[in-house]
């Protein structure tokens, strides 16, 4: 039986079995996995890694690596994605288009489109272009290299980050949160690398899922050490989110799993998830006092219900169309929340803290609706029709897919750019598509 590591990428098949495809170059191989390998380095250690939390970089936002916007690095991913397309299309000929679906194409279209209507369209379409190139990058990267490369890649850069990441808290300043934060409770956390401690949290748990399934594999004690050490740091972050949905996603997957167990009516499963979730909405309903005074105190979820407040009544005066894409933060006075929160208050917060709210808020009901279908309703349907050889890998991708959908009610990672968390995501998304068409 097919398992993680031994998972036959479809690049091993015969280049002939792929209809248009073009006679291999000796280069475009190596291209390929170097232009992969460039977008990992890029997305999970960037150009700037430990920038000092200091006016200058704050004042750029912490929805990413400080010197988001600066021309090298728009350079660096116009190059990887330049390359990736060449040598996709020179390994799989025509067939490469077919790596991204049609309606995430339309969606990454709805973004750029949203533009027309933003209050800074310049801004709206500079953060739609890295979104369309990181995308696009990601998605023809795993086509051109195929599943089995593309997955070892993506584990070597996460122990290569995690490495770094422990060696630098005794010896980097900058990797663990200073006194004169603005947020005193960020004091003493770790963030590594990284500019803040919840991109470190959703790193180091994405990382212990991809150890934690490779471990189950290997039997082997080294990988067992790294998930240890991917969640030791985890919860040195003290990202609450993050820490408390690790457990539930290989909860999930293990669930998942055992829905294909021979003689186990998966009917039955799924009917008991939805028994337990019926008993929660239930519950939730009867205590729907406690619940709306909970959403009511803005100091409650580390002050996360103001912001939904301010979403949710944004989003009621505009429902179809939204503000435009990547004008909810990072846009001064040009911010849509304007309005509904103080002015103070949209300069220091970068994200909404709930991605699915933020996607109503700046791509509106229509981007909404393509989302949902792309990262919902389309992986769901390729999970419930997996072949029994892909079983092992998809139980991973499904511990991912867990994660990332419960860490969007707490935090934004859909459509952000070069956020970690969410090109993890999109390699799942890509690793899915191209096992399933193998």
């Amino acid at each position: 039986m097919t398992n993680i590591r031994s998972y036959t990428a479809p690049s091993a098949q015969p280049r002939a079995a792929w209809s248009g495809a073009r006679p291999l170059s000796g280069l475009a191989p190596w291209l390929a996995e170097t232009a992969f390998l460039a977008l990992l380095l890029m997305v999970f250690i960037g150009i700037a890694p430990f920038a000092p939390r200091d006016a200058t970089t704050l004042a750029i936002g912490e929805s990413g690596f400080a010197g988001a916007g600066d021309a090298l690095r728009q350079a660096l991913y116009l190059l990887v994605f330049l390359v990736s397309l060449g040598t996709a299309l020179e390994l799989r000929g025509l067939q490469a288009l077919r790596a991204v679906p049609p309606v995430l194409v339309l969606l990454l279209g709805w973004c750029l489109a949203s533009a027309a209507w933003a209050p800074a369209p310049d801004v709206a379409v500079r953060r739609a272009g890295l979104e369309i190139v990181v995308v696009l990058s990601a998605m023809l990267g795993v086509e051109a290299i195929g599943v089995e490369k593309a997955l070892g890649l993506l584990r070597a850069v996460l122990i290569l980050v995690l490495a770094v990441n422990w060696l630098s808290i005794p010896l980097v300043h900058n990797a663990v949160h200073l006194p004169g934060e603005s947020d005193p409770s960020l004091v003493g956390d770790w963030r590594g690398l990284y500019f803040h401690k919840n991109i470190a949290g959703a790193v180091c748990a994405l990382s212990a899922i991809v150890f934690f399934f490779f471990a189950l594999e290997t039997r082997r004690w080294l990988d067992w050490a790294l998930f240890a050490a991917a969640a030791a740091f985890l919860v040195m972050t003290h990202s609450k989110s993050s820490i408390g949905l690790l457990p539930a996603a290989l909860a999930l997957a293990g669930i998942y799993r055992l829905m294909w167990r021979p003689g186990l009516d998966r009917a039955i499963v799924a009917l008991s998830l939805g028994l337990v979730a019926l008993v929660a909405v239930t519950a939730a309903a009867m205590d729907a006092g406690a619940i709306a005074r909970l959403l009511e105190d803005p100091t409650q979820f580390t002050g996360r219900t103001a912001i939904w407040q301010a979403e949710i009544a944004f989003v009621g005066d505009h429902p179809l169309l939204g503000a435009g894409f990547g004008s909810f933060a990072d846009t001064g006075a040009f911010s849509p929340l304007h309005g509904y929160v103080s002015e103070a208050w949209v300069q220091t917060e970068a994200h909404g803290h709930n991605a699915y709210l933020q996607m109503l808020v700046t791509v509106g009901g229509v981007g909404f609706v393509l989302a949902m279908i792309a990262f919902v309703a389309l992986p769901l349907a390729a999970f419930l029709r997996v072949r029994p050889e892909n079983l092992p890998l998809h139980t991973l991708f499904f511990a991912v897919f867990a994660f990332m959908l419960l860490h969007n009610f707490l935090e934004s990672d859909f459509l952000e750019g070069d956020g970690p968390a969410w090109v993890v995501f999109l390699l799942m998304l890509a690793m899915m598509r191209r096992a399933e068409r193998a």
